[in-house]
């Protein structure tokens, strides 16, 4: 799941694979403005056929965030 993750990511923050772990800050170490996270969200929910409610993305910080939310609403 991490890699689907990570490769969503590389795609929709033009970051390098290399510089995206679990541990990575989606805003503080991928360097992600509000827009960014809004475009970023709305490719997770395409790719992974899921819903995002507003309060949820407050919560998914980090890209082990993410990728636990989507493993717990699959």
């Amino acid at each position: 799941m991490f890699e689907k993750v990570r490769d969503v990511i590389v795609e929709e923050l033009d970051v390098d694979k290399e510089n995206v772990s679990e541990t990575s800050h989606i805003i503080n170490d991928l360097d992600a403005d509000s827009l960014d996270v809004v475009e970023l969200v709305m490719a997770l929910e395409e790719t992974f056929d899921i819903k995002v409610d507003d309060d949820s993305v407050q919560s998914l910080r980090t890209v082990q965030d993410v990728v636990d939310y989507i493993e717990a609403n699959q």
